[in-house]
């Protein structure tokens, strides 16, 4: 089937998108923690490794962490204080806002992110195998694109994330 053979909702499969992308979230961040273990790193939280990938990505202040991963700030700067502990990141000024401060890696945070890129790109290739070169192509080409503006008006209550 393609994306324009279900006519209505009547035809769309039983499970809902949700899980098995949660599914696949889980597979990924289960498979990171493992090949980061074998490689001589102790197991980190859930959202400390997608802390650690935003900043990879660049996202380095708190507040903005927060928001991408829809918690407290409160709760990121718990995070950041004990991935500093753990010498994986730091806390430095930030030259365009000297109210906020930037979290950059530390040497030894560095080589872990090299780690744990190194450990999704084999995730990758794995899955690859496992279910086809082009159904990983479709997947992400699916879910790296624009899906507009999200369902609806406004956030649920008490949700601090927004998809931008």
């Amino acid at each position: 089937m393609h994306d324009n053979d279900y006519k209505n909702s009547d035809e769309l499969p039983p499970e809902v998108l949700m899980r098995g992308l949660l599914r696949a979230y889980y597979w990924m961040d289960e498979s990171l923690q493992n090949g980061l273990q074998r490689a001589g790193y102790k197991p980190r939280t859930r959202t400390q490794t997608m802390i650690l990938i935003h900043i990879s990505n660049g996202v380095t202040r708190a507040a903005e962490l927060a928001r991408a991963l829809g918690v407290s700030r409160q709760a990121i700067q718990q995070q950041i204080n004990d991935l500093e502990e753990d010498d994986l990141v730091t806390q430095i000024p930030d030259p365009t806002d000297k109210r906020a401060n930037r979290i950059v890696f530390s040497e030894k945070g560095s080589a872990l992110i090299n780690q744990a890129m190194e450990t999704l790109r084999g995730a990758e290739q794995t899955l690859a195998m496992r279910l086809g070169y082009e159904t990983v192509t479709h997947m992400r080409r699916g879910l790296m694109a624009d899906w507009g503006p999200v369902i609806g008006e406004q956030r649920a209550p008490g949700r601090k994330r927004s998809v931008n």
